[in-house]
C-alpha cells in the first residue's frame, strides 16, 4: 500500500476554517510547550483527513475558532459569549486559548457557523465528531440533532433534515463532564491532579468534520484476515436497494488481488504479504455501491494479512505468536498526553513523532495506556509497523475495591457497583472496539488496569470476545486475577525492577508494567517541584545503566515464562519524570543507538 495514496488526495476538497481578523488566539498558561505547539496556526490546525479506514473524497473540516461559554450545568441555552476556543483542543489546554477548568457543576458550550457546498445538493449531510469528552448534546440551526455519551469514540449525525433554508447554518454543542466526580470512564484525568493523575480534559478533543453521502451509502465495514486459509472476510454495513450491487476490491500497489460482489465476501489472497513490525505490508480496500452501472457511493480503506495467537513452547510456557511465529513483544507504556494540547497532539506530525521514536529505540510494541487515540495514530502504527496493546480508559481508581494483584480469585467486591455505570462502561468499550478493530496494529485488548473500576471480569471478557475474536484479551493488567475469567493473558506489574511473583500455567504470562526510572531534565519540566519517578537518577549514564540492568533481568525471566514486557514509560507526563523523552518531546534522554541495542537484545533473547 502506498502510504499517502488516498488519505491526502482526499484533502483536495477540504474547506479551510480561517481565523477571523478580530481573533486574538494565543496559547495560555506558563507550562512548557512542544515545538509543534509553538508553531501552531489557528487557521491550519489538524487539517488531515481524520478517518483512514473509511475515506471519501468530499469533506469539509470544521476545526478552527469556535465561540464558547461556560455556564451552570442546568442552563438550557447560552450565547457563547465568553470568547473563542480553538477546536479540537480541550478547554483546559493551553492550545485551546482558554485554559479554564470545568467541573460536574458546569456546562461547556460551543457554537460556530458553517456553509454546505453547492455541490452537495441532493446529498445527505453527515456531521462527524472524532471525540467529545463526555456528554455532548448537538443542535443545528436551533434544532436538537442528538446526543452522545462517551469521551473516546467517534460519533455522527445526519443533519440534513435539520438544515434551515439559506447557505449559512450554525452548530451548537452543550457538553457535560463530571470527570472523577462520577462513574464515567476518564483514564488518568482528575480535577485536582497529583502523582499519576493528570489535568482533566473537557469537550471537543478530536477533529469535527462533515461529508456528503448518497441516501444509500456504506456506514462501516469489518475486515478479518485469515493467513492460514489465505483469505480476508469482509462484511459491509449498507442498506442496498433492490437493484444495487456492493462491490469489494482488494488491491496491492494498485493491482487488483481479488474482487467480489456482495455485503459478505471472502477475498482470496493466494500470494500473501504478511504484516509485521519489520515488514508492515498493507493492502488497499475499495468498497462501492453500484446502481445501474453507476457508482453512487465509494469508500477506501486498507487491511493486512496478520495473525496474533499464542502457543505452548518447548519449555512448557506460552509464547506470543505473530503470523504463527514466536515474537517477544516489548514496548513502552504510552500515556498519549501533551503539555500544550493535553489529550490532543498539537499536530499530525507530533502524533506520528512518538511512534517513530519508539521504533528508533528498538521497540516493536506500544501499550496505549487508559486512553484511546484518534484514528490517524493507529494508521501511523499500521504503516510504520508497530504492535499496539489497547487499554480501555478506566472509571474509578482501585481505592474502591479489594485489590488482590498477588493472588487469584480472592476478590469479591466490584469497584463499579452502579448499574448505570456498568451499562455505560459496556457501551463505551463496545464503541471503542468497533471503531478500531479494523486497524491491524492492535493485537491485544486490555479492558481493566490495576483494578481501577474492575467489575464482572468474565462478562467483560465475553463481551470483548463477541465483538472481536481475532485478538488476545489481557483481562486484568496488573489487577485482580481470576482463573475462570476466560482471558488469554496474565499480566503482572512491578516497580521498579522486573519480577515474576505470580504465574498462571494456563495463560500467556507478561510483565505489563515495570521500570519508571526517573530523571528530571531542567528546562523541560511541567512543574518546579513534586516531580517523581519510581526511582530517580541525575544523569543519562545512571539511567541507562539501570535500564540495561532491568533489561538483562527480563531476558532471564523469559525462561520462567514471561512472553512480553512494557517499560514505564515513553514520555514524561506532568509531574511524572520517568519518560524516555521529556514531556515537551524536545529531549530524548538516552542515547538512541544504545537504547536500540538493549531493546533488540530483549526481543531476540540472550
Amino acid at each position: 500500500m502506498k502510504s499517502n495514496k488516498f488519505f491526502f488526495a482526499a484533502m483536495l476538497t477540504v474547506a479551510m476554517v480561517a481565523c477571523k481578523p478580530d481573533c486574538q488566539w494565543k496559547p495560555v498558561g506558563d507550562h512548557i510547550m512542544t515545538e509543534w505547539g509553538e508553531n501552531l496556526s489557528p487557521d491550519n490546525v489538524h487539517q488531515e483527513y481524520p478517518r483512514p479506514q473509511l475515506v471519501r473524497d468530499e469533506w469539509v473540516n470544521l476545526n478552527g475558532m469556535w465561540n464558547y461559554a461556560i455556564t451552570a450545568a442546568d442552563a438550557e441555552d447560552s450565547e457563547c459569549a465568553d470568547g473563542q476556543i480553538l477546536v479540537p483542543f480541550a478547554v483546559e489546554s493551553s492550545l485551546s486559548g482558554v485554559g479554564r477548568k470545568v467541573t460536574g457543576d458546569d456546562a461547556l458550550w460551543y457554537e460556530r457557523e458553517f456553509k454546505v457546498p453547492f455541490a452537495w445538493n441532493g446529498k445527505r449531510v453527515i456531521l462527524h465528531f472524532g471525540a467529545v469528552d463526555w456528554h455532548a448534546m448537538v443542535y443545528v440551526d436551533g434544532s436538537f440533532v442528538g446526543e452522545h455519551k462517551g469521551g473516546y469514540a467517534p460519533f455522527c449525525f445526519d443533519i440534513t433534515d435539520h438544515l434551515s433554508k439559506g447557505r449559512k447554518h450554525s452548530i451548537k454543542l452543550k457538553v457535560l463532564d463530571s470527570t472523577d466526580q462520577s462513574w464515567q470512564p476518564r483514564g488518568k484525568q482528575i480535577l485536582n491532579p497529583y502523582g499519576v493523575w493528570y489535568t482533566a480534559v473537557t469537550g471537543i478533543w478530536q477533529t469535527v468534520w462533515m461529508e456528503p453521502v448518497d441516501p444509500v451509502h456504506v456506514r462501516s465495514y469489518l475486515a478479518k484476515s485469515d493467513i492460514d486459509s489465505k483469505k480476508i472476510d469482509v462484511s459491509v454495513d449498507v442498506d442496498l436497494a433492490e437493484s444495487d450491487v456492493c462491490k469489494v476490491t482488494l488491491l496491492d500497489e494498485g493491482k487488483v488481488v481479488c474482487e467480489k460482489t456482495g455485503k459478505e465476501v471472502s477475498l482470496d489472497v493466494p500470494e500473501m504479504k504478511l504484516w509485521s513490525p519489520d515488514s508492515p505490508s498493507l493492502y488497499d480496500l475499495e468498497i462501492s455501491v453500484v446502481r445501474g452501472g453507476k457508482v453512487i457511493d465509494k469508500v477506501k480503506g486498507y487491511t493486512a494479512m496478520r495473525k496474533i495467537s499464542y502457543e505452548r513452547a518447548e519449555n512448557g510456557h506460552f509464547s506470543l505468536m505473530l503470523n504463527n511465529e514466536p515474537l517477544y513483544q516489548f514496548g513502552p507504556l504510552d500515556q498519549g498526553w501533551w503539555p500544550d494540547g493535553l489529550y490532543t497532539a498539537p499536530s499530525d506530525e507530533a502524533l506520528m513523532f512518538d511512534i517513530v521514536k519508539a521504533k528508533e529505540m528498538g521497540f516493536n510494541m506500544i501499550r496505549k495506556h487508559v486512553k484511546v487515540e484518534p484514528a490517524r495514530w493507529y494508521w501511523h502504527c499500521d504503516r510504520l509497523g508497530m504492535l499496539v496493546w489497547q487499554d480501555m480508559p478506566n472509571t474509578y481508581d482501585n481505592s474502591k475495591t479489594s485489590w488482590n494483584y498477588r493472588g487469584f480469585d480472592k476478590v469479591t467486591e466490584d469497584a463499579m457497583t452502579d448499574a448505570e455505570g456498568q451499562e455505560n462502561f459496556c457501551n463505551e468499550w463496545s464503541e471503542v472496539i468497533k471503531a478500531n478493530r479494523n486497524f491491524p496494529c492492535i493485537v491485544v485488548w486490555v479492558p481493566f488496569n490495576e483494578a481501577w473500576g474492575q467489575f464482572r471480569t468474565k462478562d467483560i471478557v465475553d463481551l470483548t470476545r463477541s465483538l472481536d475474536d481475532t485478538r488476545l484479551i489481557n483481562y486484568a493488567s496488573g489487577g485482580n486475577y481470576f482463573t475462570d475469567c476466560g482471558g488469554d493473558i496474565h499480566d503482572l506489574h512491578n516497580y521498579p525492577d522486573p519480577i515474576m511473583y505470580l504465574y498462571d500455567p494456563d495463560r500467556v504470562n507478561v510483565l505489563g508494567e515495570y521500570g519508571g526510572i526517573g530523571w528530571p531534565v531542567e528546562g523541560h519540566l511541567w512543574q518546579t517541584d513534586q516531580n517523581w519517578g519510581y526511582v530517580q537518577y541525575k544523569s543519562e549514564e545512571e539511567v541507562l545503566q539501570a535500564y540495561e540492568k532491568y533489561a538483562i533481568m527480563l531476558t532471564y525471566l523469559v525462561d520462567y515464562g514471561f512472553a512480553a514486557a512494557v517499560y514505564t514509560q515513553l514520555t514524561d507526563v506532568e509531574g511524572e519524570v520517568n519518560g524516555l523523552m521529556t514531556y515537551d518531546r524536545k529531549v530524548v534522554k538516552l542515547d538512541v543507538e544504545r537504547l536500540n541495542a538493549i531493546n533488540r537484545m530483549v526481543i531476540k533473547g540472550r
